[in-house]
């Protein structure tokens, strides 16, 4: 840290010396545009041969009242979200073309922002972020080059906010249902004597969420002070989040929500002394994450510009959990087997430091070149306690007693060349060739005692070398019509999580190759596009529907290959000043080729063999040939009617997204059985659902008060009530019969219970906001 404070403060010392013009106002087009250059080496541009979209700070703050990123990026093209606590806040996440978010890029300033070891970003660490942020741009399929972790389905890329030219002081309130609320101030200085700069802000969001229990605390801020030359601009941001939720992470049953409630949470659940069931009122998730970066961006003349960042990012969290009936040998408590309650808490400290950095050339006329590239280093130690035992008869327990600890370092370098050139009228040629590194050291991440010293050596000891070469054509036939066609290899290489779920030392990596083609025609009233896709997969982890212990997605190569095909539309008409009508559409396929599943053993009776600890006797592995892959829904559908008059604006956003299957099984539905004993097939899908939104806003023009403007609304969410699932999982037991064919069933509960969970998302319900600007 004291480095990178040194680093600017020469960089800052060394700008002003270079500038000649200290005294003369500077331009503020020349500001902003210094202030861009950070994302030009890694965002897609109207040439780029790539299927994307952009969302500008206002489209940012048109729906940004507490909800998370994911549910900011909803309406854009092949998206789908969930949401833990069933209201958009907290624990979300976002898919792009049925990818899961371990295998989407997502950077902030050109800085990769995802966790090294799970490749996720977790939004609810990233507090109130939508609201230091100028633009999103989200680039589907394989995209551009970029820093981190490799791109499969997508990455979003993420631009903070300008520093304005002119002070400003602004003032955010959000509230509605379920006791959500948020609460951010903004504030800028202005360039202070044309040169120097200050920007920043404070936000509170919570909410109690739609579950049971499934509340949300976050409190972050966001600072950035900056210095301005004609030339030259540095700028030092640093923002931190603070975020506390009750778990919602289990999911329920369709048997457990018929008896308790579409709300019913399980986490937490445990049955007291008097036999009376009890939620334990510390099952939180704990984790605060501070960032610094420090950015140079330079132009030479009028063709050249360099972007040097450092970064460093500190995390450290916990979370604390209730475990009903464990075996205390799991934990190095006994020596037999001894099973009883206990609660323990599993903690995480991380570090990641790094440099990326670009020089791009712009001839202005046909030409536009980058070089770029990044360096960074992560360290991550792991380790597990046990607070409380209820069964006192254990050989070494003490509150905070350690049964695990471990560590993990990665590193991860890149460097890329593209270059854009148009060779012939309209014809514009694009390559884009990247190499990359990442090396990855884990001590054993099983998070269980084991009766030796795991803290020597390195469980898995992997390096990867990446050759990810794009190329493209883009034809702009004349003023209204261009199309264009595209084909990108990225390889990814596996996550903590997969090395921990599978228990394989050595994984291999995946291999995308992306194809796309596409056509788009703008005119004045009038935008239309249509892009199809064609990624196929080598060595694919998809998700395959069950969850880990800490309620987290296991993903599997055991389809060895995949592919996923799709078309997607894209329309905007606006026939006059004060209507406009979006719509977007996916119409897609994705299979898994030969899924290999394990099965259990079952009897003549088509019953599951047990052994002498209860568990299933192990069947084998079948062949399933080619299935529907897990989470990826064939039909997505976006429209936004959009109407405005003078202040007043109004917008119908509906969203349709088609049936999901929760394991790669090709199953949907399964064998069961009722409480009485009688057969019952429950479902192994996420049904598909139709919601729609409306949002009302008046800006009201007040300078007369010293107010610039106001502007107050509400949202509608969900205004038919629509009950559906946004996320599930789903582990029923697969048997081989006798006669060759392949079953489904569920002999661990109650119909469902034990062997599928859905995450409800909430019916009805309201946010009223309120902005105000000075």
């Amino acid at each position: 840290m004291d480095k990178s404070i040194m680093m600017l403060a020469a960089l800052s010392m060394a700008a002003a010396a270079s500038d000649a013009k200290g005294h003369e106002p500077l331009d503020s087009l020349r500001t902003y545009q210094l202030q861009g250059v950070q994302v030009t080496s890694t965002r897609a541009s109207k040439k780029t041969p790539m299927a994307f979209a952009t969302l500008n700070q206002q489209q940012i703050r048109n729906v940004n009242f507490g909800q998370d990123i994911p549910y900011i990026l909803s309406l854009t093209p092949s998206v789908t979200t969930t949401s833990d606590a069933g209201n958009g806040i907290g624990y979300t996440s976002i898919r792009v073309r049925g990818i899961d978010p371990s295998r989407i890029n997502v950077t902030a300033n050109g800085v990769p922002v995802n966790d090294a070891e799970s490749a996720q970003l977790y939004f609810v660490d990233m507090g109130d972020f939508a609201s230091s942020v100028q633009s999103m741009q989200i680039q589907r399929g394989a995209g551009t080059s970029t820093n981190g972790a490799g791109a499969f389905g997508a990455s979003i890329n993420m631009l903070t906010e300008n520093i304005g030219t002119k002070p400003f002081f602004g003032l955010d309130f959000s509230g509605g249902s379920y006791y959500s609320h948020k609460e951010t101030v903004r504030f800028g200085t202005g360039l202070i004597k044309d040169h120097w700069g200050l920007q920043g802000r404070l936000s509170n969001i919570g909410s109690k969420g739609y579950l049971d229990r499934a509340w949300t605390k976050l409190n972050s801020y966001f600072l950035q002070g900056g210095y301005f030359s004609d030339n030259t601009m540095v700028k030092f941001l640093t923002w931190n989040s603070v975020e506390n939720t009750y778990h919602a992470w289990n999911y329920t049953s369709k048997y457990e929500q018929s008896l308790y409630g579409r709300r019913y949470n399980s986490c937490g659940e445990y049955t007291d002394d008097n036999g009376n069931k009890a939620y334990y009122p510390d099952q939180t998730d704990n984790y605060w994450q501070q960032n610094y970066q420090a950015i140079w961006n330079q132009f030479y003349g009028t063709h050249w510009n360099s972007n040097v960042t450092l970064h460093y990012t500190h995390g450290y969290g916990y979370y604390n959990e209730y475990k009903v009936k464990k075996d205390y040998r799991d934990y190095g408590l006994s020596d037999v087997k001894l099973k009883n309650d206990l609660t323990r808490k599993k903690i995480m400290e991380n570090d990641l430091y790094g440099i990326v950095a670009s020089l791009n050339y712009d001839n202005k006329r046909n030409y536009q070149a980058t070089l770029g590239g990044g360096w960074n280093k992560y360290v991550g130690d792991h380790w597990g306690q046990v607070l409380w035992t209820k069964d006192k008869a254990v050989k070494t327990f003490y509150p905070g007693y350690e049964y695990y600890r471990n560590r993990a370092w990665k590193s991860d370098f890149n460097i890329f060349g593209k270059a854009s050139w148009t060779f012939l009228p309209g014809l514009n040629a694009y390559v884009d060739l990247q190499y990359r590194h990442v090396g990855y050291r884990m001590q054993d991440p099983r998070d269980y005692y084991i009766d030796e010293d795991r803290t020597l050596g390195y469980w898995a000891h992997d390096d990867f070398d990446f050759f990810n070469p794009k190329a493209g054509l883009n034809y702009q036939i004349d003023n209204h019509n261009r199309v264009y066609a595209s084909y990108a290899v990225s390889h990814k290489e596996p996550t903590r999580n997969d090395y921990q779920d599978n228990e394989i030392q050595h994984l291999k990596a995946e291999k995308l190759q992306d194809v796309e083609l596409g056509y788009k025609y703008e005119s004045e009233k009038f935008t239309a596009g249509v892009n199809l896709y064609y990624m196929y997969y080598d060595h694919q982890f998809v998700l395959t529907g069950a969850l880990n212990d800490i309620g987290e997605m296991i993903a599997s190569n055991k389809g060895k290959s995949s592919y996923r095909e799709g078309i997607e539309f894209e329309g905007a008409w606006k026939p006059v000043d004060w209507f406009r009508w979006d719509l977007n559409a996916t119409f897609s396929r994705s299979i898994n080729k030969d899924w290999v599943q394990s099965t259990v053993k079952v009897d003549d009776q088509n019953k599951p063999v047990y052994d002498d600890s209860w568990n299933n006797v192990d069947g084998g592995e079948v062949n399933l040939g080619n299935t529907h892959t897990a989470f990826s829904p064939d039909v997505i559908f976006n429209n936004i009617f959009t109407f405005t008059y003078k202040g007043f604006n109004a917008s119908i956003q509906s969203q349709y997204i088609g049936e999901q299957y929760l394991t790669n099984t090709d199953f949907k539905e399964m064998t069961c059985h009722d409480e009485n004993g009688n057969e019952t097939h429950e479902t192994l899908m996420l049904k598909d659902h139709f919601t729609t939104n409306i949002d009302l806003a008046y800006r009201f023009d007040l300078k007369p008060l010293g107010i610039k403007q106001a502007t107050v609304g509400i949202t509608f969410y969900n205004i038919f009530n629509t009950k559906y699932d946004n996320n599930g999982w789903g582990a029923p037991q697969i048997a081989k019969t006798k006669d060759g064919s392949v079953i489904a069933f569920n002999d661990w509960g109650k119909r469902d219970q034990e062997a599928a969970g859905f995450a409800p998302s909430a019916p009805f319900n309201v946010m009223a906001h309120l902005s105000i600007d000075f």
